[in-house]
């Protein structure tokens, strides 16, 4: 019998029919609170009916990001964006995802952010939307009473001529928000409820409405395949492992034509206590079930691809297990034998990432694509070295480094490059 538990185990993925409608026009739409942006000098617009002197009474200056709430029937907010000379598209989103925190409780929203100067309309439209729904994203699965209303719709105003482009960045940042909102979700899950085979079936089921293959291999098929560091991490646990991989091709597969074949690897400890080498019983714990975040940031992405038209063959590996104390879980002295035959023996079993993910590694290289990227959450050693908004990235191609650092200044997610250490060797 099914317990209730099991039930109410699952992500909710959304369907279009629940994706709040984006409208790009040439006038506010009717009935709907208005983002109305205001910059740090410059004429006021006149809709917000005061003057600067007035703004500046009430403590707003305009500054990036900075919201005023006036008291009009539908609400109007004075929305900052800075120096109307410098805005850009972070700023944008910044000043976007402000004015959504604002009326947390109106379903229809209209702002003319989009007609911001020194911004491509493209680029615009995309920011504000991601802004948005990002700013709007809360994790409720599992509440009785939603903590935020849930945007119905989207009214993005600009003039005659950047319509039609602002319109195409609106599409792109909503596919974008979704996979992000998808990530999110997938690693605020309970790890009762996404259990490494619950992230098999949610998936498979993504794979059927995005376009992708799906493979997912159990604990028979991973130990023929030699798979040996995730067979050992999951050693201690009552939940079985899989490995999930998942594969793009560009136009369905049915042309030959692509740019390239990136491979995809992330790490899914659905819940990691530290095995053997348990972790201090603090607040730590509570964080754990977040240890997969690099898978689901994989499946999240991916999801996306054919939604983007993209050209490139993409293949992912998720791997997927907890590392829990038992009497059956990798102590440490054992040795593990990974993918490909290498031994490997285990000093730590809180460093259960490495372990997984290269019996994935193994596998990659094993089909030969242009470059292979890894996502995890490896080591709290970049949490302390960085602090929580910045990632750390690392890589034997300069080249390919360098482009995932230009993704980032693009999508305003900083990262910053560690080198390699003498031990390792450098590019």
């Amino acid at each position: 019998m099914t317990s209730v538990r099991e039930r109410r185990a699952g992500i909710t993925v959304s369907k279009p029919a629940d994706r709040p409608k984006i409208d790009v026009t040439t006038s506010p739409a009717h009935g709907t609170a208005r983002g109305i942006s205001v910059g740090m000098g410059g004429a006021v617009p006149k809709e917000l009916g005061l003057d600067r002197k007035t703004l500046t009474a009430l403590g707003f200056e305009g500054k990036a990001g900075q919201v005023l709430v006036l008291a009009k029937e539908p609400p109007a907010v004075a929305v900052g964006i800075g120096n109307v000379g410098t805005v850009d598209a972070a700023r944008l989103r910044d000043a976007a995802a402000a004015f959504a925190r604002a009326l947390p409780r109106h379903a229809s929203l209209s702002t003319d952010l989009a007609d911001a100067p020194g911004v491509p309309s493209d680029v615009a439209g995309q920011a504000i939307v991601e802004g948005m729904l990002l700013a709007r994203y809360t994790y409720d699965e599992l509440k009785s009473n939603p903590s935020t209303t849930r945007l119905e719709t989207i009214n993005l105003t600009a003039n005659s001529r950047a319509v039609e482009n602002v319109r195409k960045g609106a599409d792109r940042g909503q596919i974008f928000a979704e996979a992000a909102m998808l990530a999110r979700d997938l690693a605020n899950s309970p790890p009762a409820y996404l259990t490494a085979v619950r992230m098999a079936d949610v998936a498979t089921r993504i794979a059927k409405d995005t376009g992708l293959k799906v493979e997912v291999f159990d604990e028979d098929a991973l130990v023929r395949m030699g798979c040996g560091g995730l067979l050992g991490v999951n050693a201690g646990s009552t939940e079985p492992p899989r490995m999930i991989k998942l594969t793009y091709a560009p136009n369905g597969g049915r042309s030959a034509r692509r740019s390239g074949h990136l491979t995809l690897v992330g790490k899914g400890i659905m819940y990691d206590s530290g095995g053997i080498s348990l972790k201090p019983s603090d607040g730590v714990h509570a964080t754990m079930k977040q240890d997969m975040s690099g898978a689901g940031a994989i499946l999240a992405a991916m999801s996306a691809l054919k939604a983007l038209d993209c050209k490139t063959a993409v293949t992912g590996y998720l791997m997927c297990t907890d590392n829990m104390p038992s009497g059956s879980a990798t102590k440490l002295g054992d040795v593990l034998t990974i993918r490909g035959g290498t031994t490997v023996e285990v000093m730590n079993t809180d460093a259960e990432g490495r372990l997984v993910m290269a019996d994935a590694l193994v596998l990659a290289a094993e089909e030969a694509p242009d470059a292979i990227v890894d996502i995890a959450t490896l080591t709290g050693a970049c949490l302390r070295a960085l602090g929580p908004r910045i990632a750390g990235v690392f890589g034997n191609n300069q080249l390919l480094v360098g482009q995932i650092e230009a993704s980032a200044r693009e999508t305003d997610e900083p990262v910053w490059e560690f080198l390699w250490s003498a031990a390792i060797g450098r590019s």
